[in-house]
């Protein structure tokens, strides 16, 4: 069974950092490209960051670069996202996602988790 699972989501003041994790199962994970993405209340979900299976990248949206850091370790199946300079706007829920395709078009991954809170408090 194809599987992804985030975690390390929670509350953040405003400045603070968070590090979310991703944990796949049931793919040859070296072959996937992983990114996140976000959806806060009443919004389409977004593509925040995403590092191809080849290594090429990462790739940010502007709104996170220089703040964001995404990573992968293939041997153990994990990829990880490092959140620095929070802001009260990076609230939402966070998705790792996975695609067999070097993309970093939300339609284009077809492998999803349940998402993880992340709350930015002012």
């Amino acid at each position: 069974q194809v599987q992804v699972v985030e975690s390390g989501g929670g509350l953040v003041q405003a400045g603070g950092s968070l590090r979310l994790s991703c944990a796949a199962s049931g793919l040859t994970f070296s072959s996937f490209t992983m990114g996140w993405f976000r959806q806060a209340p009443g919004k389409e979900r977004e593509f925040v960051a995403a590092i191809y299976w080849s290594g090429r990248g990462p790739f940010y949206a502007d709104s996170v670069k220089g703040r964001f850091g995404i990573s992968r370790d293939n041997a153990k199946n994990m990829v990880n996202l490092r959140m620095s300079s929070l802001k009260p706007e990076d609230t939402a829920v966070y998705f790792c996602a996975g695609s067999r395709l070097l993309t970093t078009q939300r339609h284009q991954y077809t492998v999803w988790g349940p998402g993880t809170q992340v709350t930015v408090s002012t």
